[in-house]
């Protein structure tokens, strides 16, 4: 999935309008809310742009379709893992970065002990 964060240039002009209103926030809280105000927005638009297709073409699938396309869900563990073991070097003396190592970890704890 795309990163739904603002370029640096917007980024940077929206927390000086919040400091310019005299909202004073700071660090890691400030650059959270101003990204997420740029996501949430950047969602209502999606919806917006998928109520209009499904409502000129009454076929509820075009907005499902755009909002799968544009909003993609990230990968589930399973999918992560086959990726990882896809992605290594299958030849002799082969290995697995620690990321690599770490996923297929994760996903064989959440597997019930038989």
């Amino acid at each position: 999935m795309e990163d739904l964060t603002p370029p640096p240039e917007l980024f940077n002009k929206l927390k000086a309008e919040y400091a310019a209103l005299g909202v004073r926030i700071r660090g890691d809280l400030g650059n959270y809310l101003v990204n997420n105000a740029y996501r949430a927005g950047a969602d209502q638009e999606l919806e917006a742009c998928c109520l209009w297709v499904n409502s000129v073409d009454d076929a509820d699938c075009f907005g499902a379709n755009l909002r799968a396309a544009r909003r993609p869900k990230p990968p589930s563990l399973k999918e992560q893992a086959l990726m990882a073991l896809e992605d290594g070097d299958t030849g002799p003396g082969a290995s697995l970065t620690s990321n690599e190592v770490d996923i297929i970890r994760s996903a064989l704890n959440q597997l019930p002990d038989s």
